[in-house]
Parts: structure tokens; C-alpha cells; sequence
């Protein structure tokens, strides 16, 4: 079905246009979606005062899609204050040195962890378990914060997520939008995620390692001085005995929690839910043990910091994520009900017309797919594009005669490295925040990278169809 192409459809596209060309020149993008918003909105309404109000619900809902993880990471970050100012961080990841002794066995490390950790439970907990806990590590073995980043971005948020082999909730979306087995597609995708998953990590680390010869990046300790500090404050201080009891005790009631999830099935928001928790008690435990009579007052001032640095970091994030979220459900909950009948939402009615347009052969329908994935994951979820994926994969299998599952695999892959927390930067905020990182630079980090693995792996699915 031909999706009819309006106005509003038009201004979306030239605004990502305008917006990839600022990131690009590393100028702010904040003024240029607020401008998006707001001719999307009046083109669409024809209300001044609807539109500028417009303005704010978007701001008003992208918070609102943000908010557990923003709430997520301010704890993890009073969490991790209370660990540093009381010297337990030092005591906690003294056994780690000995294993990543320099940034190769830092990148590959964390990376390989992130990867394992995230097949099981996602991303976004296993940011919270690695990154508190290797992150000086890496830095003080000469890994700047941003190769940290990239590691856990490239290895998590990108092959773990994209193959999804253990969870299945992304091959099960789209083997259920393309009409296939669920295992048709997970078999599919193995060579796809590996091929994608090799070029880009080792591509990555390549320019990480180039530009630390060159002296672009730092790869020295004093980088750990950039990392979100507590108050400085002397607490009473706390024993060796008590700084190895905490020591001990933290990363086991972060092991409860990974047991806890498999054993009761958690995953996504609620896995996220249950390492929040966790850290809370732990600040709360080690806030009230170490100021003693301060206890009180230090954990309310830690929690204060935690969300100062939070919200520090994703208020620029939140006018480009309002925007986006235009592109998807987004647009009838901050506009209203004014896109054409038919229409699947923006981001989606482009990608339909854009299947509709090409020519049909399995190297067109190979391009097609990335492509088609690439700007259904705009919206920065990975995951509400995929359905797409899987229904334009069946109209070029079904054209082609051949090849649903791979290119429904291809359509998946290309969907969520680009929006599922690698190049859009709201969607790779944890790991960015966790690092202390600009997300913006860690997206044109990831991007020539992930660019590179998806033309190598686009190219590698064309002989699989």
C-alpha cells in the first residue's frame, strides 16, 4: 500500500537532515527541534497558540518517556558518590587491575562482559552493573571514559540487542510482522550480528586507538578527575575491615539481583526497576554507616547530586528526543489526531513509501531493509520500527521468491544499532551518563563504525539471500 506523503512528512524529513548536518558540525541541535516542533505543529493544526503549546507537551512527554531512566542513573550516580568519597570503590576494584592491565584488555574486557551480561538481562541493567565498578578501572589502565562508553554502547546496546538470541522479544516482533518462525530468524541473524557485531567493535577500536596515539583522546588517570564526584566532605571514615565488607557486600547483592532476574523472568524496565533499588539500599546502608550522626543529611545531599547530574545530562537530550518522538505514537499524544487516515506514523509511512519506490531484486531489497531499519530507529527505541522491518521483509521475500529471513534479520539489525542505543543520542544515554560523557560525541564516535559494519554487513546478507 502506497502511504500518502503530506507536508508534515516532508518538514520531519528536512528537519533530520538539519539536524544530522549540526550534530555533524558539533553545533548545538536544541534551537533547530524546537523550530521542528513547532512548524510541524502549526503545519499541522494551524493553531498558533496549539502550536507553541506543542512545544512544551513534547518537552512535557519526552520526560516522561525518559524519566526511569533519568531516575535510573541520578541513583546509580549518588550510589557510586557514596563509594568513592568512602574509599570502598578503591577496595572493590583492586581485583580487577590485574586483569585489564592496559586499554586493549580494557576495551575487549568490558566489551566482551557488557555483551554476555546483556544477552540475558539487556543493556540497560548491565550499564549499571559494569559501568560503576570497571569504569575507574579502565580509566586508570589508560582507557579513556569514552572508549568505555563505546565498548559497552557497541557490545550491548549493538550485538547483544540487535540478535536478542535469549530474550527474543526483538526476532519475536518482527518473525511475527514478516510471518515467519521466530527460530527462522534467529538462525538468520547469527552470521548477520556476528559480521555486524565484528566490523564495528574492531573498526571502533581502531580509531580509539589511533586517535589515543595522536593524542585526540587522553589515556591518562587524570581523566578520572571528570568522573561525577560526591561531596568531598571527609566522612567519618570507615575501617579496612568495613571497606572490604562493603566491598564484598555490593557486588553480591548485585549478583542477587542478576539471579533474581532470571529466576523471576525480569527484563527491560523492571530489570532496570530492581537495580535501582538495590543501589538505593546500598546508598542508604553506606551513607548511614560511614557519617554516622550525618547520615540523615549526607543521603538526602547524595540523592541531590545524583539527580543534579541527571538531569545535567539529559537537558540537552530532551528537545532533540522531543522531536523524534513526533516521528512515532508521540505525534497524537503532544499534536493530536491530524495525520492522514492511513497513516502508521511518520518515521513508518516514510519507510513503507520508500519500499514502495525502489525496484525489487534481492541486492535492492538487502539496501532496502537497512535502510528501512535505519529510519524506523530515528525514533531512538530500536524496537517500534521493527514491526516494519518484518512486514517490508515479506514484500521483497515474497517479490524476490527467497530470503524472508534474512532480510526480515537485516531489517531488525540495521533498526536497533541505530536506535537501540548506539547513534541516537537519547537512546545511548546510560551508557554516556554512567561514563560522564557528552551522548552527542559518543554518537559521532559510534557512527562512522556502525556505518561501516552495516555496509560490510548489508553486502554479507546479499550473498546469504
Amino acid at each position: 500500500m502506497i502511504v500518502e506523503l503530506t507536508a508534515l512528512h516532508w518538514i520531519y524529513v528536512t528537519f533530520i537532515v538539519l539536524i544530522i548536518g549540526f550534530m555533524v558540525m558539533r553545533r548545538d541541535t536544541s534551537i533547530v527541534c524546537i523550530v521542528g516542533i513547532f512548524l510541524i505543529a502549526i503545519t499541522a493544526t494551524g493553531s498558533l497558540s496549539h502550536s507553541i503549546s506543542s512545544i512544551f507537551n513534547s518537552f512535557s512527554y519526552a520526560i516522561t518517556e525518559l524519566l526511569s531512566t533519568i531516575l535510573v542513573i541520578s541513583i546509580i550516580v549518588a550510589m557510586s558518590n557514596t563509594l568513592t568519597v568512602t574509599g570502598i570503590n578503591d577496595v572493590m576494584i583492586s581485583p580487577f587491575r590485574k586483569l585489564i592491565r592496559n586499554p586493549t584488555l580494557a576495551y575487549w574486557t568490558i566489551g566482551i562482559l557488557m555483551m554476555i551480561i546483556s544477552w540475558f538481562f539487556w543493556p540497560s541493567p548491565a550499564v549499571a552493573l559494569l559501568g560503576a565498578v570497571l569504569l575507574p578501572v579502565a580509566i586508570r589502565a589508560g582507557l579513556p571514559a569514552l572508549g568505555v562508553a563505546m565498548a559497552m554502547n557497541l557490545f550491548g546496546h549493538g550485538i547483544a540487542l540487535s540478535g536478542d538470541f535469549v530474550i527474543q522479544a526483538a526476532p519475536k516482533l518482527t518473525s511475527d510482522a514478516a510471518g515467519i518462525p521466530i527460530q527462522d530468524v534467529i538462525n538468520a541473524s547469527i552470521p548477520l550480528v556476528f559480521i555486524m557485531g565484528l566490523v564495528t567493535t574492531v573498526t571502533a577500536f581502531y580509531f580509539l586507538k589511533r586517535d589515543m596515539k595522536r593524542g585526540i583522546l587522553k589515556t591518562t588517570t587524570s581523566e578520572s578527575a571528570d568522573l561525577p564526584a560526591g561531596d568531598t566532605d571527609q566522612p567519618a571514615l570507615l575501617s579496612l575491615a568495613q571497606k572490604r565488607f562493603f566491598a564484598l557486600l555490593v557486588p553480591l547483592l548485585f549478583a542477587a539481583d542478576v539471579a533474581a532476574m532470571s529466576i523471576l523472568d525480569l527484563a527491560g524496565g523492571d530489570a532496570t526497576a530492581l537495580i535501582g533499588g538495590t543501589s538505593i539500599l546500598i546508598l542508604l546502608l553506606i551513607a548511614l554507616t560511614s557519617h554516622k550522626s550525618k547520615g540523615l543529611e549526607k543521603t538526602t545531599q547524595y540523592l541531590i547530586e545524583g539527580f543534579q547530574f541527571g538531569f545535567k545530562v539529559f537537558g540537552p537530550v530532551i528537545p532533540i528526543a522531543a522531536f523524534f518522538y513526533l516521528g512515532d505514537a508521540g505525534f497524537g499524544k503532544i499534536i493530536g489526531d491530524f495525520l492522514p487516515k492511513a497513516s502508521q506514523g511518520i518515521v513508518n509511512d516514510l519507510g513503507v513509501s520508500l519500499a514502495n519506490i525502489v525496484p525489487l531484486s534481492k541486492e535492492v531489497g538487502a539496501i532496502t531493509l537497512t535502510t528501512v531499519g535505519a529510519i524506523t530507529g530515528l525514533d531512538g527505541s530500536g524496537f517500534s520500527g521493527i514491526s516494519l522491518a518484518g512486514s517490508v521483509a515479506s514484500l521483497f521475500a515474497i517479490a524476490i521468491g527467497k530470503g524472508a529471513a534474512t532480510l526480515t534479520a537485516l531489517g531488525q539489525i540495521s533498526a536497533i544499532w541505530v536506535g537501540g542505543g548506539t547513534l541516537v543520542p537519547w537512546a545511548l544515554i546510560p551508557a554516556a551518563a554512567i561514563c560522564n560523557v557528552d551522548p552527542f560525541e559518543l554518537a559521532r564516535r559510534n557512527l562512522l563504525p556502525v556505518v561501516i559494519g552495516l555496509v560490510v554487513t548489508t553486502i554479507a546478507a546479499m550473498f546469504l539471500i
